[in-house]
């Protein structure tokens, strides 16, 4: 502990600028071991190329890291960004970036890091996190939960769906044309926990997919509206789905038709879906390979303030939380929850009935990635029976969709 009190004295915590560029990728490399060849398999002719795709980075983002003197030997970067959680959209704090040098690990730097970050982006208003894990035990330590899950299919040819009839038809186009801006955005509304892309996280959607192969299959209605969108691409009598979302069930059923008419020029169809929404059940042919693993996780940065925006269905029945929180210490403590006149009410008082549990869990419980049932019975939340109907009730029952990656 003394050695680790040494060594932060030594250092210094402050911002990344632009002009720290190229140590803050070299730092990213060092830990990721992102080589040449898979950035120049990425569309990108040299690492020069991605030092300078990333200086709009350390414009766009709040980076900040330790330095020993002016060399650079820890950072987090937080990307501005926002998102749909129930239909209210939310200023979010996107973390990346994370990395320390091997021969400073082990001396609470990121630690301190990460409590250094959650202040700003409580400052920020940022009131809730994600983040793509390298470690899941790792980041649950420090606060975030899994949300989300990515499902990952493969199936044969003869497997693709039966032609249905629909009143539309599918275009190609460039990745980057306006109907693929206009379904998004008209998608991320209705989704809830679906990113909020601007120009910035439009390019980091793509920034390692080679611009060659990529393509966008539009569906437009009987009217002409864009309505669905398939991004993907064909390689070795493969046909990899990146992406597919729609607005209507219609589109999803002309996407799938456009996928099918390329029965005699593939093998396998791959893809991924970014939603707990098995596949196999939708298809005629239901025996495929899918597979689900976690995909991302959220913390939330400040409680009273999160809850207070949260979209509860109202009630009439108070209740408090005791929350606890490995870092943050003003989410520590107890939660009021009580309505009055149709409008929730967020004090430091504890009425009704508790509701024990810890930041991790609340995250997960309001994500709606776990119900409050199931969450009781793994003894993830500790309260009676009826202020746990009171629970289930009372959070919009939608799982988060999110298939952007930082």
């Amino acid at each position: 502990m003394q050695d680790d009190q040494k060594i932060k004295n030594e250092l210094e915590i402050r911002y990344v600028e632009e002009k720290n560029v190229q140590q803050f990728n070299e730092l990213l490399s060092y830990v990721f071991q992102i080589t040449d060849t898979e950035m120049e398999e990425s569309g990108y002719e040299s690492k020069k190329e991605v030092l300078r795709s990333k200086r709009p980075i350390l414009k766009e983002a709040e980076v900040f890291g330790w330095f020993d003197e002016d060399r650079l030997v820890s950072q987090i970067a937080i990307y501005p960004c926002e998102v749909n959680i129930h239909g209210t959209i939310f200023k979010m704090g996107g973390v990346t970036g994370v990395g320390t040098y091997p021969e400073y690990a082990g001396h609470g730097l990121m630690h301190a890091l990460i409590s250094y970050a959650l202040k700003n982006m409580r400052k920020n208003g940022q009131w809730i996190s994600y983040l793509y894990p390298y470690s899941i035990p790792y980041y649950r330590r420090k606060g975030w939960e899994i949300m989300s899950d990515k499902l990952t299919f493969k199936i044969r040819d003869t497997q693709l769906p039966k032609q249905v009839e629909v009143s539309g038809v599918v275009r190609r186009h460039a990745v980057d044309h306006e109907d693929v801006f206009k379904v998004y955005e008209a998608f991320a509304k209705v989704n809830h926990g679906a990113m909020q892309r601007t120009n910035f996280h439009w390019e980091e959607y793509w920034r390692y997919e080679n611009e060659e192969t990529r393509t966008a299959a539009i569906y437009y209605d009987g009217h002409g509206n864009p309505q669905g969108v398939l991004f993907y691409w064909i390689v070795d009598e493969i046909f990899h789905v990146k992406e597919m979302f729609y607005l209507t069930q219609e589109a999803r059923h002309g996407l799938w038709n456009f996928i099918s008419a390329h029965f005699s020029m593939v093998y396998w169809i791959e893809g991924n879906i970014y939603k707990n929404e098995p596949l196999a059940f939708l298809l005629e042919e239901s025996q495929i390979k899918e597979t689900i693993e976690p995909y991302f996780m959220a913390r939330i940065v400040d409680v009273e303030q999160f809850l207070s925006h949260f979209p509860f269905k109202k009630s009439t029945i108070p209740f408090h939380f005791v929350v606890t929180d490995p870092l943050a210490d003003w989410n520590c403590g107890v939660f009021g929850m009580e309505w009055k006149d149709g409008k929730l009410h967020v004090s430091h008082e504890p009425i009704g009935h508790a509701v024990k549990l810890d930041i991790q869990t609340l995250t997960c419980l309001l994500m709606n990635y776990r119900r409050a049932a199931y969450l009781a019975r793994i003894e993830r939340i500790e309260t009676d029976i009826e202020t746990l109907q009171l629970l289930e009730q009372i959070i919009p029952d939608m799982e988060a969709y999110f298939s952007d990656d930082f």
